[in-house]
C-alpha cells in the first residue's frame, strides 16, 4: 500500500491573516511559526515520511517559491515541485498534483494537505490518515477529515455526517463552506457537525471523475496534456492552462456537489494555524494569558500576543487586553488579535496606500 500513497502538499497561498510576519516574498509556510527550529512546511514534510515514501510527496505552489522549496527540502525532485503561474485556488492545484500522479500510477491514493496545520499528536494523526487511506483504496470514495468544533469558527467548512458506528469514514450529509456567525453557531449548538479539516483523501480515479462531473472544464485542461507531464514541455502547457483556467476552490468546485463524500473523525490536537488568533491558543501563555515571543516587558496587559524577532528592540506595552503587537522588519502592527477580517483591510489599504513593499 505504502508504495501506492501518494501526498500533496499544498504550500501556494500567501497568509495574509499572518500579516506583516507572512509577507508576499516569504509567506508563513516557509516560516519557523511555532518556534521549533523548522517551517510549517518542513513539519508538514516531515510528518508524512510515516505514509509514504519521500519519492511520493509532491509540493504544489507559486513558481516565486521554488528556490524556498528546494532550499527548505533539499531531497526534492524537479519533477516533485509543481509550480503554478498564478494562483487559482485549491481545485486547479489539485487537479494539476492529480493528473500528474495519474500518469505514473493510475492506482495511486492521494493524501491532500496545506502546508502550514499544526499537529500536536502526530502518531495519532498517522494513524488516522492510514486508515482513511485504506478506505479510500476500496474506490468510488472522496474523503475528508473532519474535527469536533469548539467555537463558532466562520473560517472552515463544516460537515453533518451520517452516525454510523459500524464505519470508519461515515457519510456526508450536508457540505457547508465558510458560513455566516449565526448559522456557525447554530452547528455548534446542534452536536451534529464537524469542521473540515482541509485534508483530503481519495484515489486517483475517484478525484478525477469528479473532476470530470463537476469541474468539465479544468478536467479537460489538465486531461489534455497528460502525455506531457514528467517531461521539459509539461511547464510550458502549465503555464497556457493556468492562463485562462478559473479560480476555484475543491470545497466549493467538487466537495458540495459529489454524493460520494465521506467523513473520517479526527482528534489529534490539530490547528490550521489560519490567524494570528489561532497561533495565540496553542502556544505556551504565561499566568495573564499572553504569549511573547519578544524581548518585552509588560505592564497590565492580558490575553494578548506580542512578537519580534529583533531580539535588541525592547518592546514595553501597557494596558492592552486582547491585543497583537507584530514588530516586523519595516512594519509594527498593533490591533485587536481576535478581529480576523480586519487583516485582510489591513493588506489591501497598505498595499493601495503605501505601496507593495509593504506586502
Amino acid at each position: 500500500m505504502k508504495e501506492n500513497t501518494y501526498v500533496v502538499i499544498m504550500a501556494g497561498g500567501i497568509g495574509s491573516r499572518f500579516w506583516p510576519y507572512s509577507r508576499n516574498a516569504y509567506p508563513k509556510q516557509f516560516l519557523d511559526v511555532l518556534g521549533v527550529g523548522k517551517s510549517l512546511l518542513q513539519l508538514t514534510y516531515y510528518r508524512f515520511l510515516d505514509i509514504c515514501d519521500k519519492e511520493n510527496i509532491y509540493i504544489v505552489s507559486n513558481r516565486k517559491y521554488e528556490s524556498l522549496i528546494k532550499e527548505q527540502l533539499p531531497d526534492l525532485t524537479d519533477d516533485q515541485i509543481l509550480l503554478e503561474p498564478n494562483r487559482r485556488n485549491t481545485a486547479p492545484c489539485i487537479a494539476y498534483a492529480s493528473y500528474k500522479i495519474a500518469q505514473k500510477n493510475p492506482n495511486a491514493v492521494m493524501v491532500v494537505t496545506p502546508a502550514d496545520h499544526a499537529i500536536f499528536m502526530e502518531k495519532l494523526f498517522t494513524e488516522t490518515v492510514a486508515k482513511a487511506v485504506d478506505s479510500a483504496s476500496k474506490g468510488n470514495r472522496l474523503i475528508t477529515l473532519g474535527i469536533k468544533p469548539n467555537r463558532p469558527e466562520t473560517g472552515y467548512g463544516y460537515i453533518q455526517y451520517v452516525h454510523d458506528d459500524k464505519n470508519f469514514a461515515k457519510k456526508v450529509k450536508t457540505f457547508t463552506e465558510k458560513p455566516q456567525y449565526d448559522l456557525a453557531l447554530k452547528f455548534l449548538e446542534s452536536g451534529d457537525f464537524v469542521w473540515n479539516a482541509g485534508i483530503f483523501i481519495w484515489d486517483v480515479p475517484s478525484i478525477i471523475q469528479a473532476f470530470e462531473e463537476h469541474l468539465p472544464d479544468i478536467s479537460d485542461a489538465f486531461s489534455a496534456i497528460n502525455k506531457f507531464y514528467y517531461t521539459e514541455k509539461e511547464q510550458k502547457h502549465i503555464e497556457e492552462i493556468y492562463s485562462h483556467t478559473k479560480g476555484i476552490s475543491i470545497d466549493y468546485g467538487v466537495m458540495e456537489k459529489a454524493g460520494n463524500v465521506f467523513v473520517v473523525l479526527g482528534d489529534f490536537g490539530w490547528s490550521d494555524l489560519g490567524s494570528w488568533s489561532s497561533l495565540h491558543e496553542i502556544r505556551e501563555k504565561n499566568g495573564d494569558e499572553n504569549v511573547i515571543s519578544a524581548n518585552s516587558l509588560t505592564y497590565e496587559v492580558k490575553n494578548s500576543l506580542i512578537m519580534s524577532d529583533k531580539k535588541e528592540k525592547l518592546i514595553v506595552v501597557q494596558g492592552l487586553d486582547g491585543y497583537l503587537v507584530a514588530d516586523s522588519d519595516d512594519v509594527l502592527l498593533i490591533c485587536e488579535k481576535d478581529n480576523e477580517k480586519q487583516f485582510r483591510s489591513f493588506v489591501s489599504d497598505v498595499k493601495n496606500e503605501k505601496g507593495e513593499k509593504y506586502i
